[in-house]
């Protein structure tokens, strides 16, 4: 009875100095400070409109369209685009670093609370010395046991666990807009090697054509000599040109081969795989000539990765705080709780009082660490995470003045490659009648032949460059929607870890509540996804 009574007592008494240490944990870690620099977004200069605001084909007005690609009405690319945001591999990986930071938040997080949590216990024979201080006054051979728990906690007196949950907070929206950035890339990326395929188709097509017109300029040769009108060396140039003309084949079917590869590849396939979708030639995209490009100022909003490099800087701003937080003393609370008894080992291992009273044993306390003799290396520390915030807000600065020039540099590109359609269109028209009229005054006799040669010399070359023309102003527009943060809204209602790659993911660990990983917002400065607390 007594015992029990005696257990009792020193439970509540345990209980109440918990309580009263808790409490004063709480208030401390309340009333601490927040060391460091609370992050302030730096002012970026942008102009009020682009340079070419008064071209009647660009207008700042409406909404640039999320599905850019649809512009050029080509069923084709519009399947490329979807198969590539399902399948591309380092698109999958950029997901997955989501989850990553999204755990990663969790750790910092966790540490906000007591860091050391063990429950411990052991059974232990003992054998003393006989010339051991213990062997003479007591018992040379005993067996000890012991069950408890300990904690180690330091508080968050300086905030350095908030700064960190401030920048494990900034390191995960950054990966989602990361993520989103890749999108962005990965369908610029497809409608551009998918112009490269058809331009490519474009350049085989006028080739094979320019040699039919050859083969019959040739023959034309070959009859006039053999009927003494003229002299070996009409069909001696004209099977030059025609032999150079085909030689010009290998090589771009070479370039449309690899054009074909590096799609497949962009696909999460193997070579060959793209050749099906593709089917017949199917010509350059084009579009309608007028295009929608907002304002700058609505590229700060747009561009993820603009939003990346801001949250990047937001990141290195929270870790000084953690850095600097070391320039002061960490205070923190040690406890251990627990049941120990003896049990003299010629009477057996009796370990059945383990739970009484007169066997709790307890220490609990506060303590700190200050290393004043790091004070050097630790504002050394401070110093590199500093420049390191600094260098982060420089890039941001510069990634918006380089998205700006990149708007621009896309925008006159593609209305100047218009330009020069329309004059290779001309062109194209005049060296076609060129070739026709030199023909028939080569069957009269009028002209040589090297007349004739000239004129599909420059045919073929004026035909490629109108294809090069078109094929120019399909690229400038793919970069331009590329410039103005296009492409990325594909993945709304859309999971970013695919449920198959879940599904194996949580056979080999336990993912908990980060499984499945929430859908991301529909708007980029939203905050991505609910985060649990430990």
């Amino acid at each position: 009875m007594r015992t029990e009574n005696s257990m009792q007592i020193n439970v509540k008494a345990t209980l109440a100095i918990i309580i009263r240490v808790s409490l004063l944990s709480i208030v401390l870690m309340l009333s601490g400070c927040l060391v460091g620099p609370n992050y302030d977004a730096p002012q970026v200069k942008v102009n009020d409109n682009w340079n070419e605001q008064n071209d009647s084909r660009v207008t700042t007005q409406g909404a640039i369209d999320s599905r850019w690609w649809t512009v050029f009405n080509d069923l084709t690319l519009d399947q490329l685009v979807e198969l590539a945001y399902k399948q591309n591999l380092p698109l999958q990986i950029a997901g997955l670093r989501i989850l990553e930071s999204r755990a990663r938040l969790g750790i910092a997080i966790g540490q906000q609370y007591p860091q050391q949590q063990d429950v411990f216990g052991s059974a232990t024979a003992v054998g003393l010395s006989k010339n051991s201080a213990l062997s003479i006054t007591g018992e040379r051979n005993f067996g000890d046991y012991q069950l408890g728990f300990d904690a180690a906690w330091e508080l968050d007196f300086w905030g350095k666990f908030r700064r960190n949950v401030q920048a494990a907070r900034a390191n995960l929206f950054a990966s989602v807009a990361d993520y989103d950035n890749a999108i962005v890339s990965l369908t610029a990326e497809v409608a551009r090697n998918y112009i490269l395929i058809r331009t490519n188709e474009v350049f085989i097509g006028l080739t094979l054509a320019n040699i039919k017109i050859q083969e019959q300029g040739l023959h034309i040769a070959q009859s006039r000599f053999r009927n003494g009108v003229t002299t070996e060396l009409d069909v001696v140039q004209a099977q030059s040109l025609l032999e150079s003309t085909r030689a010009s084949l290998p090589e771009l079917q070479t370039n449309l081969k690899q054009a074909q590869n590096a799609m497949s590849t962009l696909l999460g396939q193997p070579t060959g795989a793209v050749e099906a979708i593709l089917r017949e030639p199917n010509g350059i995209p084009t579009a309608a000539p007028e295009v929608a490009v907002g304002l700058p100022a609505q590229l700060l909003r747009r561009r993820p990765d603009v939003r990346s490099a801001e949250l990047s800087a937001i990141a290195a701003s929270a870790q000084i705080g953690i850095a600097k937080a070391d320039l002061y003393p960490a205070f923190s609370l040690l406890g251990e709780i627990g049941f120990q008894t003896s049990s003299n080992s010629r009477v057996g291992a009796d370990v059945g009082n383990i739970f009484d009273g007169d066997s709790l044993f307890y220490s609990f306390g506060p303590g700190f660490r200050w290393p004043v003799f790091n004070y050097g290396r630790i504002k050394n520390s401070v110093r590199v995470r500093d420049s390191i915030f600094q260098q982060q807000l420089v890039n941001y600065q510069n990634v918006v003045l380089l998205a700006a020039q990149e708007v621009e540099d896309v925008l006159t590109g593609f209305l100047r490659a218009q330009e020069t359609a329309a004059f290779r269109a001309n062109s194209v028209k005049a060296a076609q009648r060129s070739v026709e009229i030199a023909m028939v005054q080569y069957r009269e006799g009028a002209v040589d032949y090297q007349r004739v040669l000239d004129t599909q010399r420059s045919l073929l070359e004026e035909e490629i460059s109108l294809a090069e023309a078109h094929s120019s102003i399909a690229t400038n527009l793919t970069a331009l929607y590329k410039a103005l943060g296009g492409g990325w809204e594909v993945r709304q209602g859309q999971p970013v870890v695919d449920q198959s790659t879940q599904v194996q993911m949580q056979e080999r660990t336990d993912w908990g509540c980060y499984l499945p990983l929430p859908q991301l917002p529909e708007n980029l400065n939203a905050q991505p996804v609910s985060i649990p607390d430990r």
